[in-house]
């Protein structure tokens, strides 16, 4: 058994003196794993850092084994993203809650397709990075079963002012139709409603964190009794951050 196909690392932990157990994404395969012989040396190391993409083989005698893998560099993002802590923090996220939201080997293409140029994008930076990281979030949970309706109101049908999310369907609610249940709903930022670049804001990005993260905690980690995964805590944490500190500068 044997597959050789682009794919993204997610993860590499080490395995005995200088081998990795190592996690791939890739769009025909889904999310795979398999024993890296050298994987933590200095000449293989840096191939199998998470977020960089590669051109991987699986092989295995059987099917239903663990497999081995190696891959060739193609673009380092893990090197590229190192400057930037923010960058890094997207990275991070991205991988981990792949890794830990896909089903072993299934294939999901719509989450895989975006990656690639999301990943590539890291080396230039900006908020256009953490926006499309929100809406890989949004895709994933489609992916998965737990799409948003973002479409029109879920009271009134009006497909203008979406401004609100409800946390118990996931549909979006207008501004209109929201007053009665303010302290309840979700922020929806006007960027998840269409892929035009926006301004940077940190207040529309921890509100679209915090928007997928509540359907990703509830839906997806939370039916396996896991939490969401630290790097994700973390990148919304610095968000969080961020606005506070605008706040007090405005």
């Amino acid at each position: 058994m044997e597959w050789t196909a682009p794919c993204i690392v997610l993860s590499a932990q080490p395995y005995g003196e200088a081998d990795c157990l190592a996690a791939v994404f890739s769009e025909d395969q889904g999310l795979y794993r398999g024993l890296v012989r050298g994987g933590t040396s200095r000449q293989r190391g840096g191939i199998w850092q998470p977020g960089n993409l590669v051109m991987a083989r699986w092989t295995a005698r059987l099917a239903d084994q663990l497999g081995s893998l190696t891959a060739e560099l193609i673009h380092p993002a893990a090197a590229l993203a190192m400057d930037d802590p923010l960058n890094l923090a997207v990275l991070r996220s991205l991988c981990t809650v792949a890794e830990g939201a896909l089903p072993d080997r299934e294939a999901h293409p719509a989450a895989f397709i975006p990656l690639p140029g999301l990943l590539t994008r890291l080396s230039l930076g900006g908020g256009q990075v953490v926006e499309d990281a929100i809406r890989w979030e949004a895709i994933l949970l489609r992916e998965l079963g737990y799409g948003l309706d973002l479409q029109r109101c879920a009271v009134t049908g009006q497909v203008s002012g979406l401004h609100y999310v409800s946390p118990r369907t996931g549909r979006a609610v207008s501004s209109d139709a929201a007053e009665p249940w303010l302290d309840r709903l979700l922020p929806l930022p006007a960027f998840l409603l269409h892929q035009a670049e926006t301004d940077s804001d940190p207040v529309a990005w921890r509100d679209g964190l915090r928007l997928t993260g509540y359907f990703l905690s509830r839906d997806v980690f939370g039916t396996r009794h896991r939490p969401l995964p630290p790097a994700r805590m973390s990148l919304y944490d610095r968000i969080a951050a961020l606005t506070e500190t605008e706040r007090e500068h405005a």
